[in-house]
């Protein structure tokens, strides 16, 4: 069985790039530029650095890695109404398939919008977009196929016909674009809903003159933050719905946050909870937030038609959230969702 694996691993980069499905996080929320450009600037604090890396499939060694780093900040506090957000961000996303077969790195620019609509600014509504610069590496040499296989491992020759020998490369931009709503009746609790699109400009991906249109990927996402009695103790709540081509994926679920230290505007919270995805996985997720970071872990136990080949294991993914918080701590913060 784990030889046979093997040979399917072996073809996952043809199978990628045949279906050219984005890559995406269980830990969606922790990645806020890759789940809409419309985020873009959407936190209270000076600058915001978030890191996210996921392994799919451990127990297949080193099918899908993927990383991905972003920084953004809001600008011109000064120059635009009060209770709104202009933001820049910059984005690089990193994925690797098949052990390094196929190779997909991006490179992006995002800015967004954020109108205040009340004068408490409970409500606001926003848009972005995010321009991004790809470049994919097909490392033909390295592909496995079945008639490959003998007594001694991979060692025979293929009879497959490949679209030509070492490194195939590709490069195109991609615009990306979203709108995102997020309110509060009291201050205290939140509420929001967005959703985006990329691949706008169906970018053309080609090795070798195999030809295919990027399709575009459509998600909507949509969640709130509910406090629980008079304590500092939350229920988040947060569901994405990505729609691409013929595939779908629609993740929900929650987590408690309980305030360890009591203290509203410094806390340390302790999170736990546990998203789903349909048909595919549960996702047990822990977090910590101690002064200006948050760390979360979150591990993929796989319910699929793939639990046997995977023994369970669908992927673990670790999340950083850096946020610089006002230097003036009477500074008016906005009412931003917090996931």
């Amino acid at each position: 069985m784990k030889k046979i694996l093997l040979t399917v691993l072996g073809c996952v980069a043809m199978v990628v790039v045949s279906k050219a499905q984005d890559p995406n996080f269980s830990q969606f929320f922790a990645s806020p530029l890759t789940l809409n450009p419309a985020l873009t600037g959407k936190f209270d604090g000076v600058i915001r650095v978030a890191g996210n890396y996921r392994n799919q499939w451990p127990s297949i060694s080193n099918a899908f890695n993927t990383y991905t780093v972003s920084a953004d900040m809001g600008i011109l506090q000064n120059r635009i109404p009060e209770g709104d957000q202009f933001g820049v961000g910059l984005i690089g996303f990193s994925d690797k398939a098949g052990d390094g077969v196929l190779v997909t790195n991006h490179v992006g620019l995002s800015v967004a919008y954020h109108k205040s609509l009340d004068e408490n600014l409970n409500h606001q509504i926003g848009a972005g977009f995010q321009g991004m610069y790809t470049n994919k590496r097909l490392d033909v040499s390295r592909l496995k196929f079945g008639d490959m296989l003998t007594p001694f491992g991979f060692t025979g020759i293929s009879e497959e016909t490949l679209v030509g020998q070492g490194n195939q490369a590709l490069h195109y931009f991609d615009l990306n674009a979203g709108v995102f709503y997020n309110g509060s009746t009291d201050g205290y609790n939140n509420f929001y809903l967005g959703a985006s699109m990329y691949h706008i400009n169906r970018p053309k991906e080609s090795f070798n003159g195999a030809n295919f249109i990027l399709n575009p990927r459509t998600t909507i996402q949509a969640g709130g933050k509910i406090p629980l009695g008079s304590s500092y103790n939350y229920l988040h709540l947060a569901a994405n719905h990505s729609m691409q081509a013929k595939a779908n994926n629609t993740s929900v679920g929650g987590a408690v946050s309980v305030n360890v230290n009591n203290d509203e505007d410094n806390p340390t919270n302790v999170y736990l909870g546990s998203w789903y995805r349909f048909g595919d996985a549960v996702i047990p997720y822990m977090g910590l937030e101690f002064g200006e970071f948050r760390f979360g872990a979150s591990y993929d136990v796989n319910i699929s038609k793939l639990k046997a080949a995977s023994n369970a294991r669908g992927g673990v993914e670790i999340s950083l959230i850096y946020i610089r918080k006002y230097v003036d701590p009477n500074m008016r913060k906005l009412n931003c969702p917090r996931f």
